[in-house]
C-alpha cells in the first residue's frame, strides 16, 4: 500500500488537497488513483475563474483503461491549472503529490477542510 503525505486531506473520491495560504489549496489525485487509472494520457481541468463545488466533476482523466472524472473536494473558484500536465499528462502519475498536482482553487473562508480525510483514514478508506 502506498504512503499517502500527512500534510494533506482526502476526498473519498481519491482526490487530495493541500492548503497554500489561507484561502489557496491546491488539488490532484492520489496514487492509489493512479495505481487504479494506469498510464494517463490526457488531462482535461477546468477554466481559471471557474465556480466549481464540493464533488463537481471539474476535469476528466483519460488512461491507457478507462476515462475517469475528476471531482473537487472542496467549494472554490479555480486560480490556476498546472501547465505541465497539458504536454505531459503521465506527470500525474509519476509525481501526484509533487508536479502532478492538477488545480489550485481560491477558497471561502469558513471552508472546513476537516472535512476530508485525514492520510491514515484515507489509507483505511482504500484498504476495505
Amino acid at each position: 500500500m502506498p504512503d499517502y503525505p500527512e500534510d494533506l486531506k482526502y476526498s473519498v473520491d481519491h482526490e487530495w488537497v493541500r492548503q497554500g495560504n489561507e484561502l489557496t489549496v491546491r488539488v490532484g489525485v492520489t496514487a492509489y488513483a493512479t495505481e487504479q487509472l494506469g498510464d494517463i494520457v490526457y488531462v482535461s481541468l477546468p477554466a481559471v475563474g471557474d465556480s466549481v463545488d464540493s464533488g463537481d466533476a471539474c476535469g476528466e482523466l483519460e488512461s491507457t483503461k478507462s476515462v475517469s472524472d475528476v471531482l473537487s473536494p472542496v467549494a472554490g473558484t479555480v486560480s490556476a491549472i498546472n501547465p505541465l500536465l497539458e504536454g505531459s499528462p503521465e506527470t500525474v502519475n509519476g509525481d501526484p503529490y509533487g508536479d502532478g498536482w492538477l488545480f489550485e482553487l481560491e477558497i471561502d473562508k469558513d471552508t472546513d477542510l476537516d472535512d476530508l480525510l485525514d492520510a491514515d483514514a484515507y489509507a483505511e478508506s482504500v484498504a476495505s
